[in-house]
């Protein structure tokens, strides 16, 4: 399979950034469609809902831009060659799902945009498509994304990312959105793939703590090693608990000029063995939380596990009413 050229471009960010106004990123995916009575019990997650009910991706995608998002993630976290060959599926019928995640995307984007006046549309921007790429972890389906310690090289994983991310980067997505990365040896891989196939995107790492990565490298330590790849447009966290994320944006501080990102999840805790949530979040929770990062220096915020359209709103709407000069 040949693969185009791609069209993203390192300002795809930085073009629509507004003063002191952060660019709000969806919430989770997995969650709304668990919301909607879809199964996601499964190695595929959400992937798996590319093959059996894509429309309903669609209208999530939708609902999180009437919500005031900006940048919607595709539903390719989990969808890789290696997975869906588990399931009998081609390489290239797996190729065309993947496209498929990141059309989804681009066709919820545009009935949006569509749908507003004149006025609206120049009142703000017009939103980005950022194609997931997940960790190696999730392909294993065995949490290892949260741990770590793969116990494979730096070219075996980017022998991994490769495939896939040739085709994400000539999907028509503005940019990728390397995603839930436990490890700087991982993130290594991504950024160097990304500069090979003349991509740009995010890298935003798991953490463990208010210092420490899935792994246990610093997260200071893997943004310093980030630095020179002009590919790798932000870099922050994602898929960690609110109240690590402030303390993890300030040890950044005056360690990168890229921009900084925050997606954490919602606040409640996840028990692995009975595969449920515990705890209690508010939209009003979920803002008071992003205020604080965006004090800490995040310029892209939004939602991970167990955030909604509404936290998504919530957020949007507080930072509308802001005026530029705050």
């Amino acid at each position: 399979m040949t693969h185009p050229a791609s069209s993203m471009h390192p300002s795809v960010l930085t073009e629509r950034l507004q003063q002191n106004m952060p660019l709000i990123i969806d919430g989770a995916l997995a969650t709304e469609l668990e919301a909607r009575g879809l199964d996601l019990n499964d190695a595929l997650w959400s992937a798996r809902v590319l093959m059996e009910n894509p429309d309903v991706i669609r209208q999530v995608h939708r609902d999180y831009f009437e919500a005031g998002a900006q940048i919607t993630i595709t539903a390719s976290y989990q969808a890789t060659f290696e997975g869906f060959a588990q399931r009998g599926i081609s390489h290239e019928q797996a190729a065309k799902l993947m496209q498929r995640s990141v059309t989804l995307a681009i066709e919820a984007r545009d009935e949006y945009w569509q749908s507003l006046t004149n006025e609206q549309r120049a009142q703000q921007v017009s939103p980005l498509v950022a194609a997931s790429v997940g960790p190696y972890g999730a392909m294993l389906a065995d949490g290892s994304e949260y741990r770590g310690h793969y116990g494979v090289s730096e070219r075996e994983l980017m022998n991994f990312h490769r495939p896939r991310m040739q085709v994400l980067a000539a999907s028509g997505a503005d940019l990728l959105a390397c995603e839930t990365i436990p490890c700087l040896t991982e993130a290594l891989a991504l950024a160097k793939l990304m500069d090979e196939l003349s991509v740009v995107g995010w890298i935003s790492f798991s953490c463990k703590d208010n210092q420490h990565t899935c792994e246990g490298d610093t997260l200071a330590e893997c943004i310093q090693a980030l630095a020179d790849f002009s590919s790798v447009v932000a870099v922050g966290v994602n898929c960690t608990a609110p109240e690590y994320v402030a303390p993890l944006l300030n040890s950044l501080s005056d360690l990168s000029c890229k921009l900084l990102l925050a997606y954490p999840n919602s606040g409640e805790s996840y028990d692995a063995t009975h595969k449920c949530w515990h705890g209690d979040a508010t939209p009003a929770d979920f803002l008071h939380s992003a205020q604080a990062w965006q004090a800490a220096g995040a310029q892209l915020i939004g939602g991970c596990c167990r955030t909604t359209p509404a936290d998504i709103r919530e957020i949007a709407n507080y930072w509308k009413g802001q005026p530029e000069s705050q």
